[in-house]
């Protein structure tokens, strides 16, 4: 470094430290969001530390399966945006259990909903929901799902996780098609034979588009529709569905403008000729599932412009539109439903939700609905107890203005991202995001594993997406205050 950038980089250091330390001294005087949270990161070891590693081996003699724990948790401890672990270490968690905790940990609201006598039925009894409903289940449901309903979806259907409201998402879809397809006549007795014998015609050869980068989840249809990972899906059977390439824009986008809308017309492109590809072939494309950003792929953004042309393309051509709002939805993006950005004419066929709603399920429109028993069903469907719980989220979203504030922090946090990434151009770049649904790219995959490791040491718990991008997933309850904590870190990592 010459003498001029030196003394430039060391004042821009001393500006951010003189703001972070007027944030820091009067980080008790914040209005906090979560009553009684830590004031900061409390670190007693590395992490993870020996007690964590203890439990790993026993976990491991048990289970031979824990490559992907990173530490055992203290969850009785842990508060608000702050994560315990079992060797007593408070980290500052912007991972939040996969990007799916909601108001953080024992928030008071949800710890009074436990605690509820009226509630306790709902608790001790997981009912068979397709067969057996609570007699109030309707009357949660209107409260805690279709009050927050995305706009012009009226039908709501609960499942268990992420992966199977997808699964669901896509047999409404196929069952919609072959309904349309059969123009309100009844299946045929060949039909209802071969389909026993996963023969056609009854077993269909219908598809669904999917796209590269794309995380639907880890059962088999939704797994043919996940492209972010190749341990995601080795040695696993898959059906072969069209895959479209998902637009890798430039940053900051509105530099690169005119590049990036040609990137998105040469994406739309081959998508119209995958679905005039597949239905040549007889493997009609039944509808198409996107994330409105992807996740696990890289926190990949596209424009307003490109659903927009989606969702056409569904139109034209007789396909479902199906939008991933596992990880997006419940209000991380400022809205409560991250398509709602897009201002879409007409509202996706299919919407599904998981994470920080805290229960699975999808949202559909009449047409999608299916009209007979059995075909959209499991045993459970999911649980009663985690609409209890989701009710008093909605709650607290809207008592405590969350949706505001996660629009707040958000812009924030990515104002935050940018000048470390200026502050750092050889490691930083590709500062992106929407409400608090943010990420930032390192100059490879080495680097940003060193990055989230030392971070965690200094009791920042973030996530990795991608190849090389370091993500936020934080609480709805996350305030400007935790922002100046991370970024504080980050400049102590990057003087070490």
């Amino acid at each position: 470094m010459t003498a001029v950038k030196i003394g430039s980089f060391c004042k821009h250091l001393r500006r951010n430290f003189a703001a972070f330390g007027r944030n820091v001294r009067n980080v008790s005087q914040v209005t906090k969001l979560f009553p009684g949270e830590y004031d900061g990161p409390m670190m007693k070891t590395q992490v993870p530390g020996p007690k964590s590693k203890e439990l790993q081996q026993q976990y491991n003699d048990i289970t031979k399966n824990v490559g992907h724990v990173m530490f055992f948790c203290d969850y009785n401890k842990s508060k608000g945006n702050y994560l315990v672990d079992a060797d007593g270490n408070c980290m500052l968690d912007v991972l939040t259990q996969i990007a799916s905790v909601p108001l953080g940990y024992n928030h008071p609201a949800l710890v009074s909903a436990v605690q509820d006598s009226a509630n306790l039925s709902f608790f001790v009894n997981r009912p068979a929901l397709g067969v057996h409903p609570n007699e109030d289940f309707p009357e949660k449901i209107q409260k805690a799902l279709i009050s927050i309903a995305p706009p012009g979806l009226n039908k709501v259907q609960t499942m268990a996780c992420g992966a199977c409201s997808v699964e669901n998402a896509i047999k409404h879809a196929f069952i919609w098609y072959m309904k349309n397809q059969r123009n309100g006549k009844l299946p045929s007795e060949e039909e209802l034979q071969s389909c026993m014998m996963n023969k056609g015609p009854g077993s269909t050869q219908l598809t669904i588009l999917s796209f590269k980068g794309g995380f639907h989840g880890r059962t088999f249809a939704a797994l043919t529709c996940t492209h972010s990972k190749a341990i995601h899906k080795l040695d696993l059977p898959a059906f072969d569905w069209p895959i479209a390439t998902f637009p890798k824009l430039k940053y900051p986008t509105d530099v690169y403008a005119d590049e990036n809308k040609a990137e998105e017309k040469r994406c739309l492109d081959e998508i119209h000729e995958l679905v005039q590809l597949y239905n040549s072939k007889g493997r009609h494309v039944a509808g198409m599932i996107i994330e409105p950003i992807q996740g696990e792929g890289g926190d990949n953004h596209a424009s307003a412009e490109f659903f927009h042309s989606l969702q056409r393309i569904c139109d034209e051509n007789n396909m479902a539109f199906i939008v991933d709002e596992v990880q997006s939805g419940c209000g991380v993006t400022g809205k409560f439903w991250a398509h709602e950005h897009w201002n879409l004419p007409t509202p996706p066929d299919i919407v599904t939700f998981s994470k920080k709603m805290l229960t699975g399920g999808l949202y559909y429109t009449d047409k999608l609905a299916v009209d007979t028993g059995f075909r959209i069903f499991n045993t459970w469907m999911g649980d009663p107890s985690k609409v209890i719980l989701l009710e008093k989220v909605i709650e607290t979203i809207q008592k405590d203005n969350l949706l505001q504030n996660t629009k707040d922090t958000g812009e924030y946090l990515l104002q935050n991202l940018k000048e470390l990434e200026n502050t750092y151009p050889d490691v930083f770049s590709a500062s992106r995001g929407v409400g608090t649904l943010c990420a930032i790219d390192v100059k490879n995959t080495n680097t940003m594993q060193s990055l989230l490791q030392d971070m965690r040491n200094k009791g920042i718990h973030l996530g990795s997406c991608g190849e090389k991008s370091i993500r936020f997933r934080p609480t709805l309850v996350f305030q400007k205050h935790h922002v100046d904590i991370i970024m504080e870190m980050f400049h102590k990592v990057m003087m070490n």
